[in-house]
């Protein structure tokens, strides 16, 4: 499967979708990041093949090869990226689906409507545009009117609403670690037992432990969210 991640505006969490909820899934499918300014899922200990916007030749062949890869584009290079696919005659037929993560902010719930404005004229099918409800606090209906209005209007993308990742601390948290929600779950150490154990360890180490701890217990929740999003995300 070859997804592609993508929006107009920035901060919407690309690379989060791409590094803690498609890659683990995926079979840790490979990430091409266009991106030339912003942070990418490398930043998370994640293997990431960066590429800029203009070398749509060199990723469409790389894609190719590969039987999953996700595709992780930068703000700062949609543009280009969008007329490249427009250049290369049904390129975007390569590409299984487009999925655009979308925060609750007005300014960027407008904006990922210009952005499935632009992949609907380019002769993406419904089916193949979908959304994901980012950083919600508690209500998707509530949250994102301008999103859920544009679909019933012009049905030319899906909005599931049960595609809604949760607002959580632990996303942040593992920006500064670099980590992925994944590699944290897959992290066997007991921290408990260290800090039970270890009462004379330095003052650094046993805040890292209680902080690990902490955070382990957090990305439990959040694992069970990002499966439900994921098998959600595809399920139309």
């Amino acid at each position: 499967m070859k997804v592609a991640v993508l929006n107009y505006t920035g901060t919407v969490g690309k690379t989060t979708i791409a590094a803690h909820l498609l890659s683990p899934r995926m079979n840790n499918a490979p990430i091409f990041a266009i991106e030339s300014i912003n942070e990418t899922a490398e930043g998370l200990g994640v293997d990431v093949e960066k590429m800029k916007g203009n070398k749509f030749r060199d990723l469409f062949k790389k894609i190719m090869l590969e039987d999953n890869a996700i595709i992780d584009i930068g703000a700062s290079n949609i543009e280009e990226f969008m007329n490249n696919m427009i250049k290369f005659d049904h390129s975007h037929e390569e590409i299984d689906f487009f999925i655009l993560p979308v925060t609750a902010g007005t300014k960027e719930q407008k904006e990922s409507i210009s952005m499935l404005d632009s992949l609907s004229a380019i002769g993406i099918p419904p089916n193949k545009i979908r959304v994901i409800f980012n950083r919600v606090d508690s209500n998707v209906l509530e949250e994102f009117p301008f999103i859920i209005g544009f679909c019933k209007k012009e049905k030319s993308f899906i909005a599931n609403t049960k595609c809604a990742i949760w607002e959580n601390e632990l996303f942040d948290a593992l920006s500064v670690k670099g980590l992925t929600v994944d590699a944290l779950m897959k992290d066997e150490t007991d921290y408990k037992s260290l800090l039970k154990s270890k009462t004379k360890a330095s003052e650094k180490d046993r805040h890292h432990w209680a902080d690990m701890f902490g955070l382990k217990a957090l990305s439990k929740r959040v694992k069970r969210n990002l499966d439900d999003v994921y098998l959600e995300l595809f399920n139309k």
